[in-house]
């Protein structure tokens, strides 16, 4: 399960403006018409994915019940998500 927020730069008390501006900042970056990284493309249907459902509050309300769900349910596995998509950002 990929993390919203974090594909955002955003933490879990983010608001509906926080989240405006980071897909607006985020989007305008990996848009394949101006980034000419081979994975731009991709990049940017996750961060126009994670703006759909993290700027509609029914969805954003299911999709954080279920991330707690996730997080309660397989900690170790949460942990290791966690870890992996931290390096991946840093490297």
């Amino acid at each position: 399960m990929t993390d919203h927020y974090t594909t955002l730069g955003l933490n879990s008390a983010a608001t509906l403006a926080d989240i405006k501006k980071a897909f607006r900042q985020k989007a305008s970056f990996y848009h394949p018409d101006r980034n000419t990284a081979d994975d731009a493309a991709a990049r940017f249907r996750a961060v126009q994915e994670a703006y759909d459902v993290l700027s509609d509050p029914d969805k954003r309300q299911a999709y954080d019940d279920n991330r707690r769900r996730n997080l309660l349910d397989n900690p170790l596995e949460t942990a290791q998500d966690i870890w992996q998509a931290y390096f991946k950002s840093v490297v």
